[in-house]
């Protein structure tokens, strides 16, 4: 600017600020431009040396990189003193001007030069002043261009900051000083120091250890290493140790850097001035062991083992193997298994180890099938190794066993598994094993192959094995395709069609799981249900039919006597429990149900009734028609209390009372499906349809009284029908419940539905007392009976619990019993409940008769 602008005293004022910034942002830019170099090597060597990188390398190359750096910053000064230029006010003014539109400051140090003299021209000029100093009062402070791309091309400003970031997270402050420590000048002022460290193996997880801090004597595990620094005057300090063992390789003891393993026991000591001695103990890492259980181990019916072990190691075991020896001269070398075996490798197995917790002591399971194997049930010899971190091994002693496969009954499967076992011992069976199988096949009946295609499939196999060993063309591959192909036809014939039900049932529980997970609709669901239903019941059909063929058992193991016996209404209301359970939306817990169900039929061993315990006993008879007459009180409350809720909250239909559905959830809505009361569905598939129907249906507060007093007097029935064992508790809860039943009736003609809701309460209460009671007195009987030995069910009680999660040990007690649910679910449940009823008592939005109805139960419970 030529001249410097005329400007007023407010004016000036207001552009101190904004000039002053103005000025700023100059001065800024030109340091930037000017000193960038120097300021982006200081930032590099400091994250260097905050990263540690000195003490990775020699003093000479510490000393030479700090004499280069120094070098450099004084060059890169001395450059950006020489381009640095102060800036002076007028630029600030110009560069504040030039952000302005018009420039106003400019035009301020302009004068008037025509005009002059007249009134007209000088009342112009002082109006362009004015506007002039009106724009120049608006003005701002402009941004500084601090942007220096062009200048570093590189990025190199942005790599030393990048450095500094990751110094100051993972590096250290204080290393700043440490390369002064090196330089021996520095270190005749502060005297010779140094510093060291213990840091254990990485697989101990013991944390390091600082030796200026540790106390005389030492205990680290063997393999530690041992890291000292020494810094000032070269030979000032001196190490002597006796931890290493080494004897050759060894470093200068003044050496400024050693690292060593700790291998032994012994003395570290550094000499010199601030030196210090310590005896090192040096732990060594004991070796694994592992101990095979005899107790708990157990094989499935398809041939699956259980062998429980223990596994212990100071640090942890990381893997090990179980190892399948044949005891050849444990073998009972008779018919096929007279000829030597043709050799075969050890059964090598992966010990399972924890997912989660501690290894360092651990009870697992080795579980795997080896029913296909040439060992099956021959004497092995189990071996198991556990393996820790420094591979070292331990070995449990060997456990003598029979190898541990599926057992066939069937006659005809039996003895093809043989001829199987024969065939791969040695193939010098084959012209044996044909024989056999040809008088097997020879004229065969009925008794012996239920279906033409399993003896014309062993006719198949009988050529191939002729061919092949008349042919010299017997191969291991050979060898191989006739075993699989005898073992498919064993099994087919031990199954029979079982399997095929079984494939179905378990087709029928996947999708139903996965229609669950996915969200389907309740018709869908109910559909799915019905075909799992029907899948069950083929299944048990066809598992009753195999049992009666293995005289009474589908499992060889008759010394088990804790045991509990399941009816098949104990099926269906498993079942019915977790159609329940989805209609109440709790879809986890459904599924774990169905898989729990899925569990339990797969095990499921199916036995002949006893005499006395069987269905048609006056016990059994008296229990399943108090559990009817229990389902039938449960479906009137459920029916009483949706009406209540209808009566004062129409909308409560569709939405809240979804979930009160009785016993059989949504089969029927609120109704039984036994008895006189059942107008529901006998599967969930129309649980919206005609469910709903009956349930408006009887809905009316006198039909609901008509049927009250009918099951009323089904009951008086029932309790004049008792075994004449039953207890007088058990007869007088009966009692209680009739009266409870006679007083809902009473509430149900008088309108008053939430009276009648506490009556078939306490109804339902006093029915079970009554049916624990009956169930105790027919327990006592059968143990009598039996004199507490054999299979009778729940004959060891208090134990273990039936899939339906029953105690047993009181007799075949139906599914409705108190205890449906024990250990913490029932809490949690019940919590959940009394969580709801709180809730739903303080909403004001409900009628005052069902809060008050909310109360008393609350009051109660």
């Amino acid at each position: 600017m030529d001249k410097r602008p005329d400007l007023t005293g407010p004016l000036r004022a207001r552009l101190r600020a904004p000039l002053t910034l103005t000025w700023a942002g100059l001065l800024a830019e030109r340091l930037v431009r000017a000193f960038w170099p120097l300021w982006t090597l200081l930032i590099a060597a400091g994250a260097s040396v905050m990263l540690g990188v000195q003490d990775y390398a020699s003093f000479e190359l510490v000393a030479g990189a700090g004499i280069a750096a120094a070098l450099g910053a004084l060059a890169l000064m001395v450059v950006g003193l020489s381009r640095f230029r102060w800036p002076r006010r007028g630029e600030a003014l110009d560069r504040l001007d030039a952000a302005l539109p018009g420039r106003p400051l400019q035009a301020l140090g302009d004068t008037q030069a025509i005009g002059q003299g007249d009134a007209a021209s000088e009342a112009l000029w002082q109006a362009h002043r004015t506007r002039m100093e009106r724009a120049a009062a608006a003005a701002r402070a402009p941004k500084p261009d601090l942007k220096i791309s062009r200048l570093d091309p590189f990025g190199l400003r942005h790599i030393a900051m990048l450095g500094l970031v990751v110094a100051m997270l993972f590096g250290s402050v204080w290393r700043i000083a440490s390369p002064g420590l090196m330089i021996p000048n520095g270190a005749l002022a502060a005297g010779p120091t140094w510093e060291g460290w213990i840091e254990p193996p990485v697989y101990t997880g013991l944390p390091s250890l600082y030796l200026a801090d540790q106390k005389a004597r030492i205990d680290v595990p063997a393999g530690s290493r041992v890291t000292l620094r020494f810094y000032g005057e070269v030979g000032a300090l001196a190490l002597s140790e006796t931890v290493s063992g080494r004897t050759d390789g060894i470093a200068p003891a003044t050496d400024p850097s050693q690292d060593f393993a700790v291998a032994q026991d012994g003395t570290l000591s550094i000499a010199g001035p601030g030196g210090r001695s310590w005896g090192i103990r040096a732990v060594p890492d004991t070796a694994p062991s592992a101990t095979l259980l005899s107790e708990g181990a157990k094989t499935t019916f398809d041939g699956q083992m259980s062998q429980p072990f223990t596994a212990i190691d100071d640090y942890g075991v990381t893997g090990g193997t179980a190892t399948f020896a044949l005891d050849l001269g444990e073998v009972d070398r008779r018919y096929g298994l007279a000829a030597e075996p043709e050799p075969r490798e050890v059964i090598t197995l992966d010990l399972p180890l924890p997912i989660n917790g501690s290894r360092t002591e651990f009870t697992e399971a080795l579980i795997e099938n080896l029913s296909q194997h040439p060992w099956a049930h021959l004497p092995v010899t189990l071996t198991i190794e556990a393996r820790d971190a420094a591979d070292q091994t331990g070995v449990a002693a060997p456990l003598q066993m029979s190898l541990p496969a599926r057992r066939f009954f069937d006659p005809v499967a039996a003895a093809i598994i043989e001829q199987r076992r024969d065939l791969l011992w040695s193939r010098s069976n084959a012209r044996r094993i044909a024989q056999v199988v040809r008088a097997i096949t020879y004229q065969p009946d009925d008794a012996l192959f239920r279906d033409t295609a399993d003896f014309l499939k062993l006719r198949t196999i009988l050529r191939r094995l002729e061919a092949a060993y008349e042919g010299d063309a017997l191969t291991t591959d050979v060898q191989e395709e006739l075993a699989a192909a005898l073992w498919d036809l064993a099994v087919t014939l031990e199954d029979g069609d079982i399997e095929d039900a079984l494939e179905r049932m378990r087709e029928a529980q996947e999708r139903l799981t996965e229609a669950m997970r996915n969200g389907a609709s309740e018709d869908e669901v109910a559909r799915l249900m019905q075909e799992l239903r029907d899948a069950t019941e083929d299944y048990l059909r066809q598992k009753t039919q195999q049992a009666q063929r293995e005289d009474g058992t589908d499992q060889p193991d008759q010394g088990e006597q804790n045991m509990t016996t399941l009816s098949q209404q104990d099926l269906q209301d498993m079942m019915d429990r977790i159609e329940d359970l989805m209609s109440q939306g709790r879809m986890a817990e459904a599924e774990e149900a169905l898989r729990q169900f899925q569990e339990m039929m797969e095990n499921l061993r199916v036995t002949e009734g006893q005499p006395g315990d069987g269905e048609g006993s006056p016990g059994q008879q008296a229990m399943e028609g108090l559990a009817d007459t229990l389902r039938e009180q449960q479906g009137l409350s459920d029916q009483a209390f949706r009406d209540l809720q209808e009566q004062f909250n129409p909308g409560a239909q569709a939405g809240e009372s979804q979930g009160n559905e009785g016993r059989n959830g949504g089969q029927g809505r609120g109704q039984s499906h036994e008895g006189q009361g059942g107008q529901g569905q006998s599967d969930g598939g129309s649980a919206d349809g005609e469910g709903q129907q009956s349930g408006q249906g009887g809905g009316q507060p006198g039909d609901l009284a008509q049927r009250q007093n009918a099951l009323r007097q089904e009951l008086e029935r029932q309790r004049g029908s008792l075994p004449g064992g039953t207890s007088e508790e058990a007869r007088g809860a009966l009692d209680r419940a009739g009266d409870a039943m006679d007083g809902a009736e009473e509430a149900l003609r008088n309108g008053d539905l939430a009276e009648a809701i506490d009556q078939q309460a306490e109804a339902m209460d006093a029915l079970r007392d009554g049916m624990r009671g009956l169930g105790e007195a027919m327990a006592k009987e059968n143990q009598n009976r039996q004199g507490g030995q054999g299979r009778a069910a729940g004959a060891t009680g208090g134990q273990q619990s039936d899939p339906l999660g029953r105690t047993p040990g009181q007799g075949n007690r139906a599914g409705t019993e108190g205890d449906l649910l024990q250990g913490e679910d029932v809490y949690r449940r019940a919590r959940e409940l009394l969580d709801e009823l709180r809730r739903r008592s303080g909403e004001g939005a409900r009628p005052e008769v069902e809060r008050d109805y909310l109360e008393r139960l609350l009051e109660r419970f």
